[in-house]
């Protein structure tokens, strides 16, 4: 199986240097069979601690091992040479949602249609997201709503997006809520009162990746 993004950048900078995947858990005091994994994992998402560790390592920023560029609109990279567009299986759209926490939900306003940023979690199949009431994220609930997830790599001109489509609705059951509570990856960043609860269950998940030759 190919590595992901991460793992592709962490075997070329330790190739770079002479190492071996011995020489950096060494250096690390991390088990080189879960160097190994991220290094070959497509969906591997390893913590900060261990990006911190690899980092120091391998004598390079925690920026470059996730991409580099990060500072830069997404875009503005050179195209590679021989690009390849690859086009993904449901299952594998569902594992890459699954490794982010920020994404974008379509909606219908009274100004127009508008894409929203939101804080989620993949839930049983489900994408799960808190909103607050009255929101133009909360019009999404009723309605077949459009759910979008990305990454882009602006070092290697690659990156993938995922799109899902399903029906979406307010949660109001107490144990779910709860369990969403639990699981979510992180507080709206945007902070607030943001306590409604929205689920989009996919019908429909379609994915592209773009890798460079």
């Amino acid at each position: 199986m190919p590595a992901g993004d991460i793992g592709r950048r962490l075997v070329s900078r330790r190739e770079e240097l002479g190492l071996s995947v011995e020489d950096v858990a060494d250096r690390t005091d991390i088990p080189a069979g879960y160097l190994r994994y991220v290094e070959s994992q497509p969906t591997a998402a390893p913590g900060l601690t261990f990006l911190e560790r690899v980092a120091d390592a391998l004598d390079t920023s925690i920026s470059r091992l996730r991409g580099g560029g990060v500072d830069l609109p997404e875009g503005t990279g050179v195209a590679a040479a021989r690009p390849t567009l690859l086009k993904l299986t449901p299952e594998q759209c569902q594992a890459l949602m699954s490794t982010h926490g920020v994404g974008r939900v379509a909606v219908t306003t009274t100004q127009g249609p508008a894409i929203l940023p939101v804080n989620y979690a993949v839930v049983d199949g489900g994408i799960v997201f808190r909103t607050g009431h009255g929101s133009a994220a909360a019009l999404s609930d009723g309605v077949e709503a459009a759910f979008e997830v990305d990454q882009v790599d602006e070092a290697r001109s690659e990156g993938w997006s995922v799109l899902a489509v399903g029906p979406a609705r307010r949660v109001t059951d107490v144990g779910a809520v709860e369990e969403y509570e639990r699981r979510a990856h992180t507080k709206p960043w945007a902070g607030g009162d943001r306590d409604l609860w929205v689920r989009i269950d996919p019908v429909r998940l379609t994915g592209r990746r773009i890798e460079a030759s």
